[in-house]
């Protein structure tokens, strides 16, 4: 989650799952009261801030200026110190190891938006890890991407990979990247495609989760399900369920990076779980899976399949014919591909008002994982996980698979009044 703790998941049996359900609107967790949010604030300053980058930094303390990162990007955290300290963590950062390399890059592309290019373009040139380099190309790109930058990325990237630039996944979608930079590539999908998306002849006979997102994911998208029939869930007065969700993480990092946003596609969905992580909660999350995460006849529920290693085409037989084109599709993936892993659907226990200026309030980033906003005072008050948990049930559970797509890049948040009716003509093909 909003943290560089792993998660702590662990899967429920049905029976004790379907139990734990009914005691859902009792839940309860201390760390979530005023109190001690405003004793977790604290620390993250003090400690986890402060004391970390009051240390020299070398190689036995880059790790305590990880955790200071990782603090800084949660809290969205500046002050003058803080700048200061950030600027000169790059007067050394030729010698750091490349783990430190990509934590600083990660959060000066968070929190630093135009004031490191020179020394971004300074790790372009002179790094040989690909996803250092590839956090590099996008924080110069995001300031300013006219045809000589394009080329000089693209060329560099050539020159210093020759021998897997075409084959690496980092490499592959950092270039898909450079050239929508280029052309200023729409970020739309054909609604007519989407709707093959929508109908019951795709994934037929599977339970289906979708997520569908602006690009710019600042704004929460919507999140809704259909059934095995190929039928969308309603909610107790006969409209089509739907509740908002924010596929942003905190980085706001593209999908291929790791710790970046949720990436477009098809995920495989495995049932409910729940964290033991004080920033998830206790609310069932929705276990998910990427291509690469399972074996090839797991994710592609074809027992026929004896292949062990991966390949694009066995992904591409889940699109519809329209789709299998349509490269946004393959962020998953390629994501997967370049080592992201454990992306869920869950609920949140961060405290809201970190972001009360920004446009997703009071809906809280991830890691990457799919979010659905819950309000927290020591008690739950109010769950749109827990809906969304309630919807899977109704349509049987949450087995069957989760699509992430972005409909175009209007600066607002994804209403159900865009998708109702191409849910109308989804439902209405034969």
């Amino acid at each position: 989650m909003v943290s560089k703790i792993k998660y702590f998941l662990f899967l429920l049996v049905p029976f004790y799952f379907l139990n734990s359900i009914k005691a859902q609107g009792n839940l309860y967790t201390s760390y979530t009261t005023v109190e001690r949010r405003a004793k977790l604030y604290d620390n993250l300053i003090k400690t986890s801030i402060h004391k970390n980058l009051s240390l020299p930094l070398n190689d036995s303390t880059e790790e305590n200026w990880q955790e200071a990162f990782s603090a800084l990007e949660l809290l969205e955290y500046r002050s003058p110190l803080v700048d200061n300290k950030i600027t000169s963590a790059f007067d050394s950062n030729d010698y750091r190891s490349i783990y430190f390399q990509k934590a600083l890059m990660e959060l000066v592309y968070a929190n630093y938006e135009k004031n490191f290019a020179e020394q971004a373009t300074h790790l372009l040139n002179t790094t040989f890890d690909q996803k250092t380099f590839a956090i590099s190309a996008e924080y110069i790109l995001r300031l300013a991407h006219d045809s000589m930058i394009c080329n000089f990325i693209l060329d560099l990237m050539k020159n210093k990979f020759s021998t897997d630039y075409a084959a690496n996944p980092v490499l592959i979608m950092l270039q898909e990247q450079v050239e929508n930079y280029r052309y200023a590539s729409s970020a739309a999908i054909d609604k007519s495609l989407l709707i093959d998306l929508l109908n019951k002849n795709f994934l037929p006979g599977e339970i289906v989760m979708y997520s569908v997102q602006r690009k710019n994911r600042n704004y929460p998208g919507l999140v809704f399900v259909r059934n095995k029939d190929g039928v969308f869930i309603k909610d107790s007065v006969g409209k089509i369920f739907n509740v908002p969700q924010l596929a942003r993480s905190v980085n706001n990092l593209p999908c291929y990076l790791s710790n970046g946003n949720t990436p477009q596609g098809i995920f495989k969905m495995k049932g409910f779980g729940v964290s033991r992580s004080y920033f998830i909660g206790p609310t069932p999350n929705i276990q998910l899976s990427m291509p690469v995460e399972e074996t090839v006849s797991t994710f592609l529920n074809d027992s026929s399949i004896t292949d062990t290693a991966w390949a694009i085409g066995y992904y591409s037989r889940l699109l519809p014919h329209s789709l299998k084109n349509y490269q946004p599709l393959y962020q998953c993936y390629y994501a997967a591909s370049a080592g992201r892993t454990e992306i869920i659907a869950h609920g949140t226990t961060i405290n809201p008002d970190y972001y009360k200026t920004k446009s997703w309030y009071p809906h809280t980033p991830s890691q990457g994982c799919l979010c659905t906003k819950e309000i927290w005072n020591g008690k739950r008050i109010e769950s749109d996980q827990q809906k969304l948990v309630y919807a899977l049930l109704s349509a049987g559970g949450a087995h069957g698979y989760c699509v992430v797509i972005e409909i175009d890049d209007k600066q607002a948040p994804v209403a159900i009044e865009e998708i109702l009716p191409l849910l109308v003509k989804a439902t209405s093909v034969k």
